[in-house]
């Protein structure tokens, strides 16, 4: 069974020598980026420079995101990411799940991430979903918006984040990954919008700068409270042997009883 993983940490392909220093972030795990941190003309060069990387003594687990397939570099970018030291790759602007199960088959079935930020791509998402070898999906927010001409972020938001984690539940997926904050000096905002994540069933989230991980990281797990409470409401499960049982004023049922266990599996790091 995969690990749930609640943060990923992007590091810019042209910054090779960060991703040493990401794995040490706390990060659950780290995206090298070939697309959008990346400039036009330093494409080729990022590539190069992370092909050598994946080969050195020092090369650590990555995911890695590619560039859209609609690009001249896309191909280039797959053959790339058959290193053993790929986990799995991040597609961006996911919309086709023929050419996703394509690129599954590619690279002997490596785990698939893809960023769902455009219109055709949330129209598709289930379809996408339900692609062998998709790990969970993952929320490109601001690309997103841009798509679609939205220009606020929590409610002009809200239905297409609680569609995701429905896509992903119907698929049988993890729960899905939420958008990068932008903020990188003050973490408060980094919290709220992790709040609001977990709030809506996210199970993790997108992360631009090491400061953000240990604030997402800690919204991510359950409360001590939770999770005392869904220790004692097993405990008086198994003390009841099948009878019917109340705690604190509430019944313990199957669906109690299954989110107690959630709670608990959640706080596993």
């Amino acid at each position: 069974m995969l690990m749930t993983l609640r943060s990923y940490l992007f590091v810019p392909a042209t910054r090779i020598e960060r991703i040493v220093k990401a794995h040490a972030s706390g990060a659950g795990a780290v995206i090298v980026d070939l697309e959008d941190a990346v400039a036009l003309q330093d494409k080729d060069a990022a590539r190069a420079s992370l092909k050598q990387w994946l080969k050195s003594a020092e090369a650590l687990p990555v995911y890695v995101r590619i560039n859209a397939a609609d690009t001249a570099w896309y191909q280039q970018d797959c053959e790339l990411c058959a290193s053993s030291k790929v986990m799995g790759i991040v597609v961006p602007k996911a919309e086709d799940p023929l050419q996703l199960m394509h690129l599954h088959q590619q690279l002997n079935s490596k785990s698939l991430l893809p960023l769902i930020e455009t219109a055709l791509g949330f129209h598709q998402a289930l379809s996408v979903a339900r692609v062998p070898g998709v790990e969970r999906l993952m929320f490109g927010s601001i690309d997103f918006k841009k798509d679609l001409g939205i220009s606020g972020e929590d409610d002009a938001l809200l239905f297409f984040r609680s569609q995701l984690v429905l896509v992903s539940k119907l698929a049988g997926l993890q729960a899905p990954v939420d958008g990068v904050t932008t903020a990188i000096e003050d973490m408060a905002p980094v919290l709220q919008d992790a709040k609001r994540a977990v709030s809506l069933g996210f199970g993790a989230k997108l992360c631009i700068h090491p400061k953000q991980i240990a604030t997402v990281e800690q919204a991510f797990l359950p409360s001590a409270y939770d999770i005392a409470w869904a220790q004692r409401v097993l405990n008086a499960a198994a003390q009841s042997m099948g009878a019917a049982v109340a705690l604190d004023g509430q019944m313990i049922d199957k669906p109690v009883i299954e989110h107690a266990h959630s709670i608990l599996a959640r706080a596993k790091v």
